[in-house]
């Protein structure tokens, strides 16, 4: 059975000093050129999709705001426009960009991914995120968040409430991606009229933290409903996942948690009474790839000035070992891998150049693209607007 493959996409590489490494180039990092360079060499290799990083405040090594670390990246170019400018220089592999819930309107989100999907032929993906920081809040000055503090019973509930909002937003723009039919365009010089307004929809969603009355300014695109993933660590985004979601990212360090973590998905599609196609559950992995992969990072590591400590495992050693490790986790019900490169580009290059050719020689992997679309990729048909009328 073969595997799906992504890389998730992030600065100069998901280690923090990885801009100080031989072979970076912090100089391009917010330049076009760079990360059109680093796509390009994903859809080589033949990669399901990429996604790209995002958030509303500065990175940090601290989980509840800012530091004042001035010796890692700082600073990110919009998700969003950066994938539509990728969108007309790729053909086949998949754009996946993560917005927040929190401070972004759903209408926002809607058309910005909907013309992702027009400017890329039914290639983009949406990672929906919460912002629970309360520096981030502070950039909006419309909310004022409690301080993050994972012992405080408040934070616990400020998070839970943060995902029902997000829940309530991936709804809204799902309904306005339907907003309009499929033919709602006529387009018809000779009486005059471009659309039909009968097959254009107010979705008139009303939530706790939403009133959207629609429909969207963006003709319904291509795949009809875009991508949607989420990153899930625990009960609370699984279920958010169960609800919201097309694809899950997870986060085992073992094939025994990988088995676990696939029930407790499962578990959680039950609890929510998900109906349609079940998730696609991807597994997050750091990689530092090649004989020389514990090397490199244990230098990242004294030039940080602390060992790397990640959500997901970290991986070093040679492609072919990670190769094997893919396929014998894969056993316990994943679907596929989101890889994040320690450095970039060297590791994305080995997993497209190195990586994927040991997977093809095992027949886990494809050859080439046999579909144009992300939803067919990943054996998700396009499903018709929830509007139209069924005759």
């Amino acid at each position: 059975m073969t595997l799906h493959l992504a890389v998730a996409l992030d600065g100069a590489g998901w280690h923090p000093a990885a801009w100080r490494t031989e072979g970076a180039h912090p100089d391009r990092l917010f330049t076009a050129g760079y990360w059109a360079e680093l796509v390009l060499e994903a859809e080589h290799g033949l990669l399901d999709f990429v996604t790209f990083e995002d958030s509303l405040g500065l990175q940090s090594t601290r989980f509840e705001g800012p530091d004042e670390r001035l010796d890692q990246v700082r600073g990110r170019l919009d998700a969003v426009l950066l994938a539509s400018s990728l969108a007309p220089i790729t053909s086949r592999i998949g754009l996946v960009p993560t917005t927040s819930t929190t401070h972004t309107e759903p209408f926002h989100v809607a058309i910005g991914i909907a013309s992702l999907d027009h400017a890329s032929r039914g290639r983009a993906g949406w990672r929906p995120r919460v912002s629970a920081r309360p520096d981030e809040a502070a950039h909006f000055g419309r909310r004022e968040f409690p301080p993050l503090d994972l012992s405080d019973p408040t934070t616990t509930r400020h998070v839970g409430s943060l995902f029902g909002e997000a829940a309530d937003a991936v709804e809204a723009v799902r309904r306005l991606w339907d907003s309009w039919e499929d033919d709602a365009e006529i387009r018809d010089v000779a009486t005059g009229r471009f659309i039909d307004r009968d097959r254009l929809h107010y979705i008139d969603f009303h939530g706790e933290w939403f009133s959207v009355k629609g429909p969207s300014i963006t003709p319904r695109s291509p795949q009809g409903q875009p991508l949607v993933t989420s990153l899930a660590h625990d009960t609370l985004p699984y279920e958010f996942a169960a609800r919201s979601s097309d694809v899950v990212y997870v986060t085992p360090h073992d094939r025994a948690s990988a088995g676990a973590i696939v029930g407790q998905v499962r578990a959680a599609e039950a609890a929510v009474g998900r109906t349609g196609p079940a998730l696609k559950i991807f597994a997050d992995l750091v990689v530092f790839l090649g004989n020389n992969g514990a090397d490199r990072k244990s230098r990242l590591d004294e030039l940080d000035g602390t060992e790397l400590v990640s959500d997901a495992l970290v991986f070093t050693g040679s492609p072919d070992h990670l190769a094997d490790l893919l396929i014998g986790w894969q056993e316990a019900g994943l679907d596929g891998y989101r890889l994040r490169p320690g450095t970039l580009p060297h590791d994305l290059t080995a997993i497209t150049r190195d990586l994927v050719p040991a997977l093809q020689t095992r027949a886990a992997f494809r050859r080439e693209y046999q579909t144009a679309d992300l939803r067919g990729r990943l054996g998700l048909t396009r499903p018709a607007s929830r509007y139209e009328k069924v005759s």
